[in-house]
């Protein structure tokens, strides 16, 4: 008697047979992927990229070098690059200073160690490498985070309309601490919202010295300056203290703080 094929073989040789055994395969197919791509979602979540993990912000930074130089002869592409691979940097706004043509930054570090590392560390090169003095400043930035949510800080998830055309560094010769208990911010926020042009800002607080201040955002140069010249110290005055301000050019410096992804324009 001849070997006769089994009736799964000749089954498969029917045009039905055939259909069937198509269905089978592509049901196994879709169920494969479905399982593989939640494996993956799974492993994604409980393993977050390095910059997932690194986005909480603990500290800021201020810069600025004594230089005087048109923002434009800056070698902002160059420093660009060194930074991104500074550890536990998160973005920088550049800052360019309006009547001395001075350059810095303010920055966001995901901790306080990484923000002294680069102050003590790649900083001082830098401004070595430019053969001039130089000022930096290490803020903890989770103390100041009730106050600046309260004035719309673009660091703390604030929202404006427009870019700003002129940022605002202060900082006032005081012991302030614990921030929440000794910086009277409280009563300050409401009269600094009135302010002509202000957009936002971040409270600062000094490392080790609890030395309040602030990074504010204005519409224009000429509302910052009139803050800084006119506002500005009757504030310090009615607290009895001395104070640092700088005015800077925020147009000049837009390309250079988007490239380093400056939430002012993101």
């Amino acid at each position: 008697m001849a070997n006769r094929e089994p009736s799964t073989y000749r089954s498969l040789g029917s045009p039905m047979g055939r259909r069937k055994a198509l269905k089978h395969t592509a049901t196994a197919l879709t169920i494969a992927a479905v399982t593989a791509f939640g494996a993956l979602t799974v492993a994604a979540q409980e393993n977050p990229s390095p910059k997932e993990e690194n986005m909480t912000q603990k500290a800021y930074v201020y810069t600025e070098l004594q230089i005087s130089a048109p923002f434009k002869d800056v070698p902002w592409q160059r420093i660009n690059k060194d930074i991104k691979n500074q550890p536990g940097f998160i973005n920088k706004t550049w800052l360019a200073g309006v009547g001395n043509n001075s350059a810095g930054g303010f920055y966001v570090f995901d901790s306080i160690e990484h923000a002294q590392k680069f102050v003590t560390e790649y900083f001082p090169a830098e401004a070595k490498g430019f053969g001039v003095a130089q000022t930096t400043r290490v803020f903890d930035a989770s103390v100041t985070e009730e106050a600046s949510r309260d004035m719309n800080s673009m660091h703390w998830d604030g929202k404006i309309d427009g870019k700003p055309g002129a940022f605002v560094y202060t900082e006032v010769q005081l012991h302030a601490v614990p921030f929440n208990e000794a910086a009277p911010w409280r009563d300050l926020n409401p009269t600094l919202k009135k302010q002509p042009g202000l957009m936002a800002k971040t409270w600062l607080s000094g490392l080790h010295t609890g030395t309040p201040g602030g990074l504010y955002a204005f519409d224009t140069v000429e509302n910052a300056q009139k803050f800084a010249v006119d506002y500005f110290p009757t504030e310090a005055k009615a607290l009895n203290a001395a104070f640092y301000t700088r005015v800077f050019d925020a147009s000049v410096t837009e390309a250079a703080s988007r490239d380093m992804n400056s939430p002012f324009y993101n």
